[in-house]
């Protein structure tokens, strides 16, 4: 499977899963496109050109010709240089890998992942909070993380792909997508009563039941087990979590139980404040099942995969 069919199979993943309408990811798009031709001349090199296709900044391919064909892959949650040397390392002992392919952004994907989070204020509209509201309240979110992340020395695990030969790209928003709505999915069919139910259910999905037996599984953070979960909500994706004002706008809405990767201490004192319900289903066992959920498609095409990182592989139909 060629590189670039790889990357574009994840982006479609992402875009089949999201929360937004595809009106609203067209529109999205539309206006990376205007913002292209606004821009003067001298200026338009430095605009990053995927976002005419692709409306999840914090997902590229870092490294590689999108013609070199894959035979197979590494992936895991953090991608970083003792990542790449362990991909390199392997490959030495035979393994056919060619791609190291990263959940956590690198690179670009890294540099602008607070173009995502954004989508978040969809995902908020969708249960009742006002559009404007949700976007003003995303927006201060997404500039403090934009500031805290441009320190960072985004590349490090990039240039050493690139020293070994290796491809390299993240996957990011895509997974999540897919995290987000198959959780919400097996929520919504599923109508635990309590929050100890709820519980009981994430940990019947083999990526959160791996979790437990290693001690991080899902867990209740705010509220009781015994207490009803009325209306949940997952929030999974767009980026990073958003600000705790948030729980505000969704606890008008009318939710009563929030499900996420993870919380702040901040935000659980908020929620305790607003007896607001929150669960943690877990980050890297989030994160895999969002990862193996895209793998699917990328695997059954003959693509040999080799998990790392905190991956556990996990394959449906």
């Amino acid at each position: 499977m060629k590189l670039g069919d790889i990357y574009t199979t994840a982006v479609e993943a992402g875009i089949a899963a999201d929360a937004r309408t595809r009106e609203e990811i067209d529109a999205v798009l539309a206006a990376s496109a205007r913002e292209l031709e606004d821009l003067d001349e001298d200026e338009k090199r430095f605009f990053d050109t995927e976002r005419l296709t692709n409306p999840y900044d914090d997902t590229r391919i870092c490294v590689g010709d999108r013609d070199l064909e894959v035979r197979g892959l590494i992936t895991g949650i953090d991608m970083q240089v003792g990542e790449v040397l362990l991909a390199d390392r392997l490959r030495e002992r035979g393994a056919p890998i060619d791609l190291v392919f990263a959940h956590h952004p690198e690179g670009p994907g890294y540099a602008n992942l607070h173009r995502v989070m954004h989508m978040q204020a969809d995902l908020w509209a969708a249960r009742g909070v006002g559009i404007g509201i949700a976007d003003a309240l995303i927006d201060g979110r997404a500039e403090e993380v934009r500031r805290r992340i441009m320190p960072v020395n985004h590349y490090q695990a990039i240039d050493a792909a690139r020293h070994l030969g290796l491809a390299s790209m993240s996957c990011h928003t895509p997974a999540d997508n897919n995290v987000n709505r198959f959780v919400q999915d097996l929520i919504d069919g599923s109508a635990p009563r309590t929050l100890d139910d709820l519980v009981k259910l994430l940990r019947s999905v083999p990526e959160y039941a791996d979790a437990a037996m290693k001690g991080y599984g899902p867990i209740l953070i705010q509220g009781k087990g015994s207490k009803r979960c009325g209306s949940c909500l997952v929030d999974m994706t767009g980026g990073t979590e958003g600000p705790k004002e948030a729980l505000d706008k969704l606890v008008a809405a009318g939710v009563d139980t929030l499900v996420g990767m993870h919380y702040s201490e901040e935000h659980r004192k908020h929620a305790e404040s607003l007896n607001l319900n929150l669960v943690i289903a877990g980050h890297i066992s989030s994160d895999t099942l969002g990862m193996n959920l895209v793998l699917d498609r990328i695997e059954s095409r003959g693509v040999e995969v080799v998990c790392t990182s905190g991956m556990v592989r996990v394959r449906r139909p």
